[in-house]
């Protein structure tokens, strides 16, 4: 259980019902009578909460399943598997259910295989771009299919697209520009909200208060 020291359960239920309706601290702080800095107090627990309820699920990824990389912040990106002014990140989703995201180091071969290994059920289906840290997926028990973004490609028409990832790459990027920019210590906290908001939209409040008591 959290601690209650600045504010009543009752009260803290109604922060909480603010942060899953996605709402800043300034306004969670004007509709409950809270402090901006109670308030701010508060969503950084939830925020911690989220952390280690996502890293706690492990179990494998199975059925069909979209692999992508992109790179959040601000600056130029150089090319893929090389250095980069943004933080690269690597997703990985389950068609018709989660989306599991892990910060990178870089996007190539070595990098990225191991946390396909660890995380996607060999024997799936997976999708991919043509980025060549993708290559030999065939030879460690993948079915793998590709699309090509450099032909302005995104779906044949059969299934072969990785749409699913890239829109929750749009959602992530769009909520989190509202912040202004946030501490690279802090992205982690930022990119599992986002994450747990994919996951859990439908039952958020439930399962992140069960979180909480």
């Amino acid at each position: 259980m959290i601690p209650y020291k600045k504010i009543s359960s009752y009260t803290l239920l109604k922060v909480l019902r603010c942060f899953c309706e996605d709402l800043t601290a300034t306004q969670t702080a004007r509709l409950t009578g809270v402090s901006r800095v109670t308030v701010n107090r508060y969503y950084r627990i939830f925020r911690e909460k989220i952390l280690q309820y996502q890293e706690s699920i492990n179990s494998p990824i199975k059925g069909e399943v979209e692999l992508d990389e992109s790179y959040f912040g601000r600056g130029h990106n150089h090319r893929k598997g090389r250095g980069t002014d943004k933080i690269p990140v690597f997703g990985i989703l389950k068609r018709r259910g989660r989306v599991y995201t892990q910060i990178i180091k870089n996007a190539g071969k070595r990098e990225l295989m191991p946390i396909v290994q660890r995380l996607v059920e060999r024997g799936s289906t997976v999708y991919t771009d043509t980025w060549r840290a993708y290559d030999g997926l065939v030879f460690d028990g993948y079915k793998h299919y590709r699309i090509n973004h450099g032909d302005e490609q995104y779906s044949d028409g059969k299934g072969n697209h990785v749409n699913g990832i890239e829109n929750f790459w749009s959602f992530s990027k769009r909520r989190l520009r509202k912040f202004n920019g946030i501490r690279r210590q802090d992205f982690l906290l930022h990119l599992k909200e986002c994450e747990f908001r994919y996951n859990e939209r439908r039952k958020m409040y439930a399962v992140l208060r069960t979180l909480l008591i």
